[in-house]
C-alpha cells in the first residue's frame, strides 16, 4: 500500500461540482492499493498516519502529531500511485489492486483512521475527483508498506 501525506492549511474534494470531503490543518492523504496488500497493509499506513510528527513545534522542529495540533485527514484513493512508467511513456497499472480489493482496503484503512479519534473525512472511490490542496510548508512525504517506510 502506498500513501502520499501532504501536511495542509486546508484541502477538499469535489466531485460533479460538490464538496464531498474537506479538512482544515491536516493531512490529504493519496492512497494506492497494489494487488499484494492485506489488512495488515492498511493497518500499518493508518497507523503511520494517525502517527505522523511532521507539524511543527514551538522551536520550529517537526514533532506534532494530528492529535497534538487538533487536525484532520482527508484521504483520497488513487490507485495511479501504482503506475510503473519503467517501459515506454504510458504507464501501466497491473500492480495496482482490483477494484472490490482496493475498496475493501480503502475502506479499512479510513475505518481504522477513524477508530483512532482523528476527523476524518474522504473522497469517493473511483469517482472523477478535483482535489484541492493548500500544502503548507511544503511537506509531503511518500510511505510505502512493502519497503517499511
Amino acid at each position: 500500500m502506498r500513501a502520499v501525506i501532504q501536511r495542509v492549511s486546508q484541502g477538499s474534494v469535489t466531485v460533479k461540482g460538490k464538496i464531498v470531503g474537506r479538512v482544515g490543518k491536516g493531512f490529504v492523504v493519496f492512497l494506492g492499493v497494489g494487488h499484494e496488500d492485506t489488512e495488515e497493509d492498511a493497518s500499518y499506513i493508518a497507523k503511520k498516519i494517525v502517527n505522523m510528527r511532521i507539524f511543527e513545534d514551538h522551536q520550529g522542529k517537526m514533532n506534532l502529531s494530528l492529535e497534538q495540533v487538533d487536525g484532520g485527514v482527508l484521504l483520497v484513493s488513487q490507485f495511479t500511485l501504482y503506475g510503473d512508467t519503467r517501459k515506454g511513456n504510458r504507464p501501466s497499472f497491473v500492480d495496482a489492486a482490483p477494484q472490490d480489493q482496493a475498496n475493501r482496503l480503502y475502506g479499512h484503512c479510513l475505518d481504522l483512521i477513524k477508530e483512532s479519534g482523528i476527523p476524518t473525512e474522504s473522497g469517493i472511490f473511483q469517482a472523477e475527483m478535483a482535489v484541492e490542496i493548500h500544502n503548507d510548508g511544503p511537506v509531503t512525504l511518500v510511505i510505502d508498506s512493502k519497503r517499511g517506510d
